[in-house]
């Protein structure tokens, strides 16, 4: 079952590169190129799924894709930075921030430059 899901996985993701031209770009369009940021006191308070991520999952479902469920696909969300669930008393939760915050200036202004 699970060797026909990875076959299956890998053919419904060469679809979305065909359709979307990477799957970055179809994965990251559910967030409007932009990270999450949460706001979570402690782990308790956190999420294992969301509404977003059973969104994600049904689409991947949709799309021929098994394995996908929304409380794995939180956590891919989190993985690749789509989302920032690092506690705000958590060392990094700041940097992030941060970083989400000049990525967002940066790609905000090159599109105003683009535009012209």
């Amino acid at each position: 079952l699970k060797i026909r899901s990875a076959i299956k996985n890998a053919k419904a993701f060469i679809e979305i590169r065909k359709e979307f031209g990477t799957f970055n770009k179809y994965i990251w369009q559910f967030v409007d190129n932009k990270p999450i940021q949460n706001s979570w006191k402690n782990m308790k308070n956190m999420p294992a799924k969301t509404e977003l991520a059973d969104t994600i999952s049904k689409d991947l479902k949709k799309r021929g894709f098994n394995f996908v469920g929304p409380t794995i696909i939180y956590a891919y969300m989190q993985a690749i930075g789509m989302v920032n669930d690092h506690t705000t008393d958590c060392f990094r939760y700041q940097e992030i921030k941060k970083l989400i915050q000049q990525n967002y200036l940066i790609k905000t202004n090159r599109a105003h430059k683009n535009l012209f």
